[in-house]
């Protein structure tokens, strides 16, 4: 009766989130297979180590689990993509552009898969906040908690993400003219 009451508890704390879950792991491996066996494999994971779930959020507790796998799964299969290169040269050149809201440029050309393209792009630890903070809707603060870094680094890698984006969705424009 034990194991099936853990079992049920298990599924009203997981389930809900699957969809977030699945979502982060899409953006992570960039491959709808991948995103599956990677939100499989946390959720094996979380089962395992559900009696020392204490409670609490839920969703930040299993995005946690999956973000862990992902990297996991990333190190295993496609470790090049782990060592980003800060490119000072990007960065001063999207802080000197005119300041554009990639938001205002997707609507302007309308396409949905030149930003899909550009998100996919970013190097693996901006994706991962540009996709819990704009798709997931999390606070900075939840955010900092599931990629276990400060509050600051969150918002400085969401600011250098956003400039990334801004800059290659401003190409994009500049392409079709």
């Amino acid at each position: 009766m034990q194991g099936q009451n853990q079992r049920v508890r298990f599924e009203q704390v997981v389930l809900p989130h699957l969809d977030a879950a699945y979502n982060l792991a899409r953006w992570l491996t960039r491959n709808d297979q991948d995103a599956e066996d990677v939100v499989q494999e946390a959720c094996l994971r979380a089962y395992k180590f559900f009696a020392g779930y204490q409670g609490g959020d839920s969703r930040a507790w299993l995005l946690t689990i999956v973000r862990n796998t992902g990297y996991t799964w990333l190190r295993q299969h496609r470790g090049h993509e782990l060592n980003p290169v800060f490119d000072e040269e990007l960065h001063q050149v999207a802080a000197d552009c005119a300041v554009l809201n990639p938001e205002m440029i997707f609507e302007r050309s309308a396409n949905i898969e030149a930003l899909k393209a550009a998100l996919e792009e970013l190097p693996v630890e901006f994706r991962e906040i540009m996709v819990l903070r704009e798709l997931e809707d999390l606070s900075y603060k939840e955010i900092a908690r599931i990629v276990d870094v400060p509050i600051g680094t969150v918002m400085s890698r969401l600011n250098r993400a956003r400039q990334r984006l801004q800059l290659r969705l401003t190409e994009k424009v500049e392409e079709t003219k």
